[in-house]
């Protein structure tokens, strides 16, 4: 198990902060792990990384609906 914190998943996503954040907020996106500190945060790299696989298989499913 690895965490990621916030500048490792905008890294990885492309996403910035503010959308992450609003994203969560929407349950649009994996939730932050509170690591014991009053502002201290990260993420489960497995989730992010099952998000990511998740937005390329609706990207790839509309893609064949559109061909279709």
């Amino acid at each position: 198990m690895r965490f990621l914190r916030l500048k490792e998943v905008i890294h990885v996503t492309g996403i910035p902060r503010s959308s992450i954040y609003r994203m969560i907020e929407e349950e649009r996106f994996p939730k932050s792990v509170p690591l014991g500190g009053a502002r201290s945060v990260a993420w489960l790299e497995s989730e992010i990384n099952d998000w990511l696989c998740v937005c390329i298989e609706s990207r790839d499913s509309q893609s064949s609906a559109v061909r279709g």
